[in-house]
């Protein structure tokens, strides 16, 4: 259950940042729902390689290279689902900075509450 509403918090997310941020874009509705299901994919699948071979260049940056496979994650995620628009790189890592800030925050209702 707690995975449905993390894919509705995603979308949810995706849809206010199309709307606000120049460069993303959303044909309908509808597919800022299948951006949540293609990221989460790509985030379980090939983040984590991206995160093995550029190892190096992430210790490097102590850690900022990490934006960058955001980044890239979005953009792969552009090309993967046709009502979803990214127009180039740097509002791709925008993109994924604010993302991950308000799927933070929308998540945090998501905790469950100790006695």
């Amino acid at each position: 259950m707690k995975i449905i509403f993390k894919i509705i918090f995603t979308a949810l997310a995706v849809l206010v940042l199309a709307h606000f941020l120049p460069g993303v874009a959303l044909a309908k509705p509808e597919s800022a729902i299948y951006v949540a299901i293609v990221l989460g994919l790509l985030r379980i699948t090939v983040k984590p390689l991206l995160i093995f071979f550029t190892l190096p260049a992430t210790i490097v940056s102590l850690g900022l290279f990490l934006f960058v496979i955001n980044a890239v994650v979005v953009l792969i995620a552009d090309y993967f689902v046709d009502g979803f628009a990214v127009s180039g790189f740097w509002i791709a890592l925008l993109f994924s900075i604010l993302l991950s800030f308000l799927q933070s925050v929308l998540y945090s209702f998501l905790k469950e509450k100790k006695k």
